[in-house]
């Protein structure tokens, strides 16, 4: 994906997005924060850097991820996890590791004392860890920031999933570890870019399985009727879309669309669009120099006062109160 500052490929216009792209557009938006560690045993990592979405890829050696509360999850070679934030988790090369190392908000290092740790364990470009040849190597990704898009997607992941190497065969995580230890001009957009690639392809595998609960939103994009009604709104916000007209594109009967509409996806139509277009305007009104009319007129509300009451009412605040919390 191009890099952006929102959830959009550019501030204005509007371009279309694939839906699960688009959904993890928001943590994508402020950008992603990137780190091989090289460690050799023993070692453990307490995070408790409240993130709301975070990639644990093992190129070499073993781990094991252990969320709090929750049941050892083990890592080997080309195995990925994902973890939704903010609940903290152990990252260790064994669960009965006492851990060492603690990762604050902001990605911030320190010994259990408190001690930082950033310049004594740097290894060289956006690398880290107890030993230049350590026997494991991780790759992480955490998005920093959660954007109202991206909600949808978040409720629906488990707190951990882990898809196992072994089970698919993709190459993005040999990519990333080759790209990861650059410092080229343009490098970070290629490693957004390559994460989210990577992201997107974890997600897919894992929505994919029997055992996954995929949520209505995601399923719904397969059916015949519904899928191109969801792609209609989600890529053409501004339209003035009524469920007759969104019948008429769609080859159905009004009746028709809003009855499986509700059912698959768990809303109806207009209700989806009107959360779909808040959501956008949400995220976009954080963009540097945006105005609150321009954001109306492309998510779909033909003036500021019109999106304002419509927030308003959804949100209890104003677009200019959201704005301000930010």
């Amino acid at each position: 994906m191009v890099e952006r500052r929102g959830f959009v490929r550019e501030r204005l216009p509007w371009h279309p997005v694939d839906s699960l792209a688009g959904l993890l557009d928001g943590p994508r938006a402020r950008g992603a924060f990137l780190l091989r560690s090289i460690l050799e045993p023993p070692w453990s990592m307490r995070i408790q850097d409240e993130a709301p979405l975070t990639l644990v890829a093992c190129v070499r050696g073993a781990a094991c991820v252990v969320p709090a509360g929750g049941e050892v999850s083990r890592l080997g070679p080309g195995d990925i996890a994902i973890l939704r934030g903010p609940g903290h988790y152990l990252v260790a090369d064994d669960p009965a590791t006492e851990p060492q190392v603690v990762i604050h908000p902001g990605q911030r290092c320190t010994t259990l004392d408190g001690e930082d740790l950033r310049e004594l364990m740097s290894r060289g470009v956006r690398s880290w860890g107890n030993r230049p040849d350590g026997s494991t190597v991780l790759l992480t990704g955490t998005y920093q920031l959660e954007g109202e898009i991206s909600r949808r997607l978040l409720a629906a992941l488990p707190g951990l999933l882990v898809v196992a190497g072994e089970s698919w065969d993709n190459p993005l995580v040999g990519y990333l570890a080759e790209e990861i230890v650059k410092d080229e001009p343009g490098q970070e957009a290629v490693l957004d870019r390559l994460l989210d690639l990577l992201l997107i392809a974890v997600l897919r595998n894992w929505f994919a399985r029997p055992e996954a609960d995929v949520p209505g939103w995601y399923r719904a994009h397969g059916d015949p009727i519904v899928g191109p009604a969801l792609r209609l709104l989600q890529n053409n916000p501004a339209h003035p879309w009524t469920v007759a007209s969104l019948a008429t594109a769609t080859g159905v009967s009004r009746a028709a669309l809003a009855r499986r509409f509700t059912a698959l996806v768990g809303e109806p139509p207009m209700a989806f669009l009107t959360e779909w277009r808040l959501a956008l305007a949400a995220d976009l009104l954080r963009e540097p120099g945006a105005t609150v009319g321009a954001v109306a007129r492309q998510v779909g509300y033909g003036s500021s006062f019109a999106l304002s009451t419509a927030f308003k009412r959804v949100r209890g605040i104003t677009p200019r109160e959201h704005r301000a919390l930010v």
